[in-house]
């Protein structure tokens, strides 16, 4: 008989154990739990990497890493110990070949870039922005983006408990990179969230708000649980979806004590009202879904909240092959209960090309996942266009692969084009990266620029 060509076996979690990393040899049981302890021990530096892996990985990684930081980096470098835990998670730094495989991990090459993953022909696009979805362009409020007619995203907070190098909100969240001084909120916090609400109250064509930032495990429990309790209270806003790298990245943060009963305070309150909360999360690889990242999930759906979803972005040398994808979705979907919801592709962010599939690429691996998964858990993959908003990757209009440009349509005024009579007219533009054409596209776009797009120039 032939093999088909993915063939599914059921893969029993596995935490990997942290004691393998010389800085946390001594480390137990009890304190690995402990989400402050977590927070406490994100490594923040090279200095702190240093001291964790030490000299089983090779003095040129550190180097490579150095210079990124410097000269690449649009994200400021902190991985929390359980997103660590998981980059080679079946070696020590002792073991041969140990260096090798840190530079080949999917969950490294996302969380920790180097210099040397990057392209140096076109490390960015020349359409690339800082600001990529233009989003501040559409706030209705400061740090409230009203794009589609019946949804709103709520940036709560410009931090997380961690940063991934491809973070489409590079322009706001996190620290300032040598490369990119981070644009900042103008209004107190307070402030800004009583203006979302107030614009909510008065918008009673919106029903649907993703309380964001930044990442909502970020904002002290109790002032998230007071936003929330007053989403809950305006009549209109009938589904509320949190969104956080942290139960992937930080589960032991959700498995708090004050974080469990404010929930499912929130999720009783949501059922008296009739209005769904859901859970957003985001893992890119099946190996950073662990055991206690499956106790989270499961405690935050004991809880009464409709669901915890997974929204991860399509990265090359973390998920690019169709065995990777349906791995993570049956690992999210078989033992932690997280759904399967959206892959993106990767925004046109400053030196991110990189990381960056062509639409084509994108086309066929959503081909080749249908027919493995439940329908109802087989994710859609999502390119988000600027000035347009999420679309199904075969919902594109025009494709010149040649050029590298595709062209899409859309049926919504955006918050910018309340007032353009053409914007549903119009088609819009979305961009393969350059590497991948043939040759006569790429002479196509250096005869457009005298010099590649370097670092951070884009924006």
């Amino acid at each position: 008989m032939i093999e088909q060509p993915y063939v599914y076996r059921h893969r029993e979690l596995v935490e990997p154990d942290w004691r393998r990393l010389p800085g946390w040899s001594g480390i137990t049981a009890e304190e690995w739990a402990s989400a402050q302890w977590q927070r406490a021990h994100c490594v923040k530096n090279i200095r702190q990497l240093r001291q964790l892996i030490g000299d089983g990985l090779d003095e040129r990684f550190y180097a490579d890493l150095e210079r990124d930081q410097a000269e690449r980096a649009t994200m400021s470098m902190l991985v929390p110990p359980q997103m660590v835990n998981t980059m080679v998670p079946h070696l020590s730094p002792a073991d041969p070949g140990f260096t090798e495989a840190f530079y080949s991990d999917p969950v490294r090459r996302y969380m920790i870039p180097v210099f040397s993953d990057r392209r140096s022909d076109w490390p960015s696009h020349p359409e690339a922005s800082r600001d990529s979805l233009h989003e501040a362009e559409m706030w209705a409020v400061e740090g409230l983006t009203h794009r589609y007619p019946t949804k709103v995203l709520a940036e709560l907070l410009p931090t997380c408990p961690q940063y991934c190098g491809h973070c489409t909100r590079m322009d706001l969240v996190g620290n300032p990179t040598p490369l990119i001084d981070k644009h900042k909120f103008a209004m107190a916090r307070d402030d800004r969230l009583g203006a979302m609400l107030d614009y909510l109250r008065r918008s009673p064509g919106v029903r649907d708000v993703v309380v964001s930032g930044g990442d909502v495990a970020n904002l002290p429990w109790p002032r998230l649980e007071s936003f929330v309790t007053d989403l809950l209270a305006i009549d209109n806003v009938r589904d509320i979806r949190l969104a956080t790298k942290a139960l992937i990245g930080l589960p032991q943060y959700w498995l708090t004590d004050e974080v469990r009963a404010g929930m499912e305070r929130l999720a009783a309150l949501a059922r008296q009202r009739d209005v769904s909360i859901a859970i957003h999360t985001h893992a890119n690889s099946a190996q950073s879904v662990t055991p206690i990242v499956a106790r989270a999930a499961k405690a935050m759906l004991e809880t009464g909240i409709r669901d915890v979803r997974n929204q991860g972005v399509l990265l090359r040398g973390t998920n690019d092959r169709t065995e990777q994808l349906l791995d993570l979705c049956f690992a999210l979907l078989d033992d932690a209960k997280i759904m399967p919801y959206y892959f993106y592709m990767c925004d046109m962010i400053p030196n991110a090309e990189h990381w960056r599939l062509s639409l084509a690429e994108t086309q066929r691996l959503q081909h080749d996942i249908m027919g493995y998964l439940p329908g109802f858990a087989t994710p859609r993959f999502i390119c988000d266009v600027p000035y347009v908003g999420k679309r199904w990757v075969h919902q594109v209009a025009r494709y010149d692969q040649e050029l590298g440009i595709s062209y899409w349509t859309k049926n919504y005024r955006t918050g910018v084009e309340l007032d353009d009579a053409f914007a549903l007219e119009r088609e819009y533009e979305y961009y393969d990266p350059i590497h991948l054409l043939p040759e006569a596209g790429q002479e196509y776009w250096r005869s457009r620029i005298t010099t590649p797009v370097a670092v951070g120039a884009a924006g």
